[in-house]
């Protein structure tokens, strides 16, 4: 059955990154707090979202950078705690996840006001994600195509049209469910994807869970 064409392809691409310093350090957690206060966007993604590109497994609980730290280096528990407590994956945008953030350090450095101090060579190094996203060859003119190609694709690929997207305007959205909507009139498809939940999942999980519900609205569809 010949399925109807979207109004623009999808064009699947894939991303690199490249990681570089930022020029900004701590040595105890008021330094981090100012860090964390001027830092660009894209060096606090670095820090809460690591965990998400560089393991295709689930851990307990999303971990980031200041959180590790704090224990690791400060030797300060309770701020660690403080800050793995923080769900940052549930955050529409980076200013929030700031605001976040720094609420917790304030709220901390008040009942400590003289925080302990790194030993040298442990300070906090702030770094930055120099990103670039690459066209793959594979573009989808419609679902069946679509799910063929999803096949196919990587997990860095299922990263940045998930994951970041979802930080990307219009906040929330991934660009499969975008694209089902917009482009091929899917609006039940696009709302089910939507709300797979990407975070409790693997990444090759995730992408089985797409693919069957893109098979599943397929057999409708070959089933008039």
């Amino acid at each position: 059955m010949a399925l109807p064409l979207a109004k623009k392809p999808f064009r699947f691409f894939t991303r690199l990154s490249l990681t570089a310093a930022a020029g900004v350090r701590a040595a105890d957690l008021r330094e981090l707090l100012e860090g964390i206060k001027v830092v660009p966007d894209s060096v606090l993604y670095t820090h809460t979202h690591r965990f998400i590109q560089q393991f295709q497994f689930l851990v307990p609980e999303p971990a980031n950078d200041f959180a590790g730290w704090a224990v690791s280096a400060l030797q300060d528990e309770l701020a660690g705690e403080r800050l793995s407590a923080i769900d940052t994956v549930r955050y529409g945008t980076i200013g929030e996840l700031r605001q976040a953030l720094t609420a917790v350090l304030e709220d901390h450095l008040k009942a400590r006001p003289v925080p302990r101090t790194a030993p040298p060579g442990e300070e906090f190094h702030f770094q930055r994600s120099i990103r670039f996203s690459l066209p793959t060859p594979y573009e989808a003119r419609d679902l069946r195509e679509f799910h063929d190609l999803l096949r196919k694709v990587s997990v860095a690929s299922l990263y940045l049209h998930v994951f970041e997207a979802r930080l990307r305007p219009p906040l929330g959205v991934n660009d499969f469910s975008l694209w089902f909507e917009r482009d091929l009139g899917e609006d039940e498809l696009a709302d089910r994807v939507a709300h797979l939940d990407p975070y409790s999942h693997t990444h090759e999980a995730l992408k089985d869970g797409i693919l069957r519900m893109v098979a599943d609205r397929l057999g409708e569809l070959d089933r008039g």
